[in-house]
């Protein structure tokens, strides 16, 4: 049975032209490790900021730092490698995690847990909340991509071949990150939906999605990035279900625990992406050499 487009390829015209593609196709598969990459995000930037109580500041510096190691990593790649990709995706989950909380949360007894009184070294955060704080990041993420519309070039993830064009297309990623957690830390914390709540509420607007692109008039791509910020909330909220004491709604496995076996979820997914990518090349027909196209 055919898969939807949003599911599959996004987009319409194939084209004759033969590149190295930087990037994943888009497929149900693909859904699930970005579900697995962002929960693994949450569970991990709040084991370093909370539980090892290394605080907001100096751990989105950190995590903003791996991120920028992974990326040049993507960037100089060749072709699409799964593990570079999924690394960086990863890195912008834990480095949105903190961001969205450097911006929203401050020192306030609620954003603290056990017996601490502060959380690491410099400004515990600017306290600015949650609905201010994603409205500044919605702004950002909209200045991306009127940028990335005035360059001309395609928000088709698959046939971005450019390093400007990857470049927009990772700083979309790093601020939809970090908005989607400020999104689903409201839907959890603030909203009075709790955290199960919040993740069947995001997984409703999902399955919307979906029902969406059976409308002719709204174009997949714009169903795409919209679905891209919701799976973050969406692993916000799960990794706080998971991690949370029972007494507000969670868990209580604890963020150690949780990581671990994330991160077990993800590398075997993304071994399983390798394999299926080496395959994908040794079936490549000979004579037909792809072109690396890095021109801006």
């Amino acid at each position: 049975m055919q898969q939807p487009e949003m599911f599959t390829d996004l987009d319409v015209t194939s084209t004759t032209r033969s590149v190295m593609k930087k990037l994943p196709e888009v497929t149900l598969a693909f859904w699930i490790m970005k579900i697995a990459a962002t929960t693994l995000g949450e569970t991990a930037g709040d084991l370093f900021a909370q539980t090892l109580r290394l605080g907001y500041f100096l751990t989105t510096i950190g995590l903003f730092l791996i991120f920028v190691v992974t990326l040049v990593m993507q960037l100089r790649s060749s072709r699409y490698n799964p593990f570079f990709y999924w690394t960086v995706i990863l890195s912008t989950g834990m480095a949105g995690t903190t961001m969205s909380d450097f911006m929203n949360r401050d020192a306030g007894a609620e954003y603290l847990s056990g017996d601490a009184t502060s959380l690491g070294w410099g400004p515990q955060g600017l306290g600015l909340g949650y609905p201010t704080g994603a409205a500044i990041l919605i702004s950002i993420l909209l200045v991306i991509f009127a940028v990335w519309k005035a360059t001309g070039m395609t928000f088709q993830i698959r046939d971005i071949v450019t390093f400007r064009g990857e470049a927009l297309f990772w700083s979309a990623i790093l601020v939809s990150n970090t908005l989607g957690t400020s999104m689903g830390d409201f839907l959890s914390d603030s909203s009075g939906l709790g955290y199960a709540g919040g993740a069947l509420l995001v997984s409703g607007a999902l399955g919307v999605l979906v029902a969406l692109m059976k409308v002719p008039v709204v174009p997949n791509v714009l169903l795409f990035w919209i679905a891209f910020v919701l799976t973050r909330p969406l692993g916000a909220t799960a990794g706080d279900f998971l991690t949370k004491p029972v007494g507000k709604g969670g868990l209580n496995l604890g963020t150690p625990g949780s990581s671990a076996v994330l991160l077990a979820a993800l590398l075997g997914l993304v071994a399983y992406a390798q394999v299926q990518e080496r395959r994908a090349t040794a079936a490549r027909p000979t004579g037909r050499e792809p072109v690396t196209q890095r021109a801006d």
